[in-house]
Formats: C-alpha cells, structure tokens, sequence
C-alpha cells in the first residue's frame, strides 16, 4: 500500500494572497517528509481550492492566477492543482482554456445536487469531454476532467477534489494490494469482509494516527483518508483479480457486484477518520486486471453503472472511441444523475474519447499508470 496523495485545500482570493498557498505547499512537503520518516511511500501532492468560480473577476484575470499557481506548484514539489467545480454551465465552455492554460490543473462540471439535474450543464459537459479530447495527445486532457454528481468537498482524489471552509487537508491511499492479501486468505465472500476490516485496521489505522499528529503540530483540520479501493497498474494488485479470488468466477461475471458490495459496506463501517467517497473505484484504463477482462469482454458500461450503485464511484478513466457523438455522451452522463438522484450518492464520471481509435481497437496510451486495453463500446 502507498500513499497515492496528501491533498491540502485552501481558499484563495484577488488579489491573490501567495504567502498563503505558499505555506499550504510548505505544510505539504513537511506532511509528506513526516509519512517518509514513517516508512510510508508518498506518491504525489496535490494542492485543492474552492471552486474557481467564487476567486474571480474576468477571464483574463483567471488565466494568470492559474499561470501563478502552476508556477508555484512547479517550484515547491507540488504535483497537480484543482480549482474545483462549476455549477454554471454558462462557464462550462471556459475550463477548455483553463485545463490548457496549466497541464497540472483539474477541474469538473457539478452535474446534479439537492435531486435536481442541470440538463443544460450535462449537454455543455458532453460537449466539453468531445472538445478536450482534441487537446492534447490521445485525448489525455480528460484525464484531468471529470464530471461530478453529488459529491461533496473534502474528497483528497482528483478530479473530484474541490474544497470549502478552512485550510485542511485529506490522505487518499493506493490500496488495491490490501484487497488482494486479504481476499487471497478469506477465498470465500462470506469471510472476505472480516479479512478486509482486519488488514484494513492494522495498515490504514496507522496513517490516521499520523495525519492526527501532524495536524496538531501544524495547527490545521484532518479531514481524514479517503478509504476508497484506489487500484493499480501491477498485475499483483489487481483489484479485478483480487475478485477473483473469492472463487466466483471472473470479474463482471454473476458474484460482481455481492462483492463489490462486500467492499464498500466494509470501508463505511472501519473505526478510520473518513471523508471523500470510501467505495470502490474500478477506473478501465488504472488496473492491469479490468484492462484485460475488457479486453475479453467480461463487462461493459452498463456492469460498471450497476456495481456504481452498490459501491463505487461512477465511471472512471473510460476508453472510448473519438468518434463518439456529443448526444452519446450526454446520454451516459444522464443515466449517472440518475442513479445518483434516486441512490443520493455521490459518483463521477472521467470519459476519455480517444481520436483515430474505434470501438474494439487497442489503446496505446503512454503513460506510467495506465494500462493499454480496448476501446470500449457506448
């Protein structure tokens, strides 16, 4: 397990109060050194403000605060910054500018909260995830945009990150590796929940107890981890293959979502200081194991939308084809409101049209922490 990020949020303000940030990222830093000393690998930092909407005044002005915060994140370590959300979607059309003004920003669209569907913000999000697939290489600028659906701040995880209130901060972990130590000795789903809490308790605990510490001597809020089931690249700590283990077939065959199941109501029920989503994430294109059973057809969106509705977080770095109508997309952000609404639970949905690729070509996406799998059908 590792620390995938310490996620220190604050609010900004014109003109823009740069000894502020600065200690947030020097707060960061030390955060991240004290985890090291600790034993823990950290794997990124992230700075997160209040939604951008509320610091500021004209365009123009935006597009040096970001520029200024790119600058600073570059000399001070920290690794990607979020500006949080819009629920306007008359300024849907401006993150285009802002996520190319600074390539370590994020963003994202509120689609629906208080049971209520911004229609207008689902046709201009739909729009936006085709028009950022033609940003940059193999439409990587979806990466750093998502569209969320009743989520609320505190989230370490981006895109989803946005904050409010005092200065704070969030621990998110990679820990699909748990799943898999703990599902290999329960080999069955009826002792799976007790094996997860175990392992869980006895690796997770620990980081609460120092993001407490840390906290008091820094004289700032711990929001807590998020305990989501953040996946990885190594086919080791496949989350699908962790499934796997529990003798009920392949992921996204019968005995899926019991298990998906199984993992949330485990997470929301530990003696962990939590925030953010604590459910499962099954993003295609980040775990070795559900790149290849997409590759073999085990589950499509649909599936995906269903174990959403027991656990997880939506739809999370999908692959499909840069041929996709903005009326395709608009339809699948649609049917995630509408689980969201009538669940009341938060999800997300980071699409990835990729140009020059059709549905059932590969990928061949460079990148670190993806693995290269099928386009996918919508």
């Amino acid at each position: 397990m590792k620390i995938r990020t310490i996620s220190g949020g604050i609010s900004i303000a014109q003109p823009l109060n740069t000894k502020k940030i600065l200690r947030m990222m020097n707060f960061l830093n030390e955060a991240k050194q004290e985890f090291i000393n600790r034993g823990f690998e950290v794997q990124t930092l992230r700075l997160v403000t209040q939604n951008w909407e509320k610091y500021f005044q004209d365009e123009q002005q935006m597009f040096v605060v970001l520029q200024n915060i790119q600058k600073m994140c570059e000399d001070n370590n920290i690794d990607y910054f979020s500006i949080g959300t819009t629920e306007n979607h008359k300024n849907i059309p401006l993150i285009y500018e802002l996520l190319k003004t600074a390539n370590r920003c994020f963003a994202t669209t509120y689609i629906c909260n208080n049971k209520k569907i911004n229609y207008q913000s689902i046709i201009s999000t739909a729009e936006l995830i085709k028009k950022l697939a033609f940003l940059e290489p193999e439409g990587f600028a979806n990466l750093r945009f998502a569209a969320i659906f009743n989520m609320k701040a505190g989230t370490p995880f981006f895109p989803a990150a946005y904050h409010k209130g005092a200065p704070s901060f969030a621990i998110g972990t990679e820990n699909s590796d748990l799943c898999m130590r703990a599902f290999d000795k329960a080999k069955n789903i009826y002792d799976a929940q007790h094996e997860l809490k175990t392992i869980f308790m006895h690796t997770v605990k620990p980081i609460e107890t120092i993001g407490e510490e840390i906290a008091k001597k820094h004289n700032i809020k711990f929001n807590g981890i998020d305990l989501s089931i953040a996946p990885s690249e190594h086919k080791n700590e496949s989350i699908a293959f962790a499934f796997e283990k529990l003798g009920l077939g392949k992921f996204g065959e019968a005995g899926t979502l019991a298990i998906a199941r199984t993992i949330t109501h485990t997470l929301k029920n530990l003696q962990i200081k939590s925030c953010g989503y604590n459910g499962l994430m099954l993003p295609v294109l980040e775990d070795f194991g559900l790149a290849q059973r997409n590759n073999e057809d085990c589950f499509n969106l649909a599936n995906l939308l269903l174990y959403s509705s027991v656990c997880g977080t939506g739809l999370d770095t999908i692959p499909i084809s840069g041929e996709v109508t903005v009326e395709k997309i608009t339809a699948i952000l649609l049917d995630i409101a509408a689980l969201s609404i009538k669940l009341d639970k938060p999800l997300s949905a980071r699409l990835m049209p990729i140009p020059d690729k059709k549905e059932g070509e590969m990928t061949n996406l460079n990148f670190a922490f993806f693995v290269n799998t099928k386009i996918m059908k919508v």
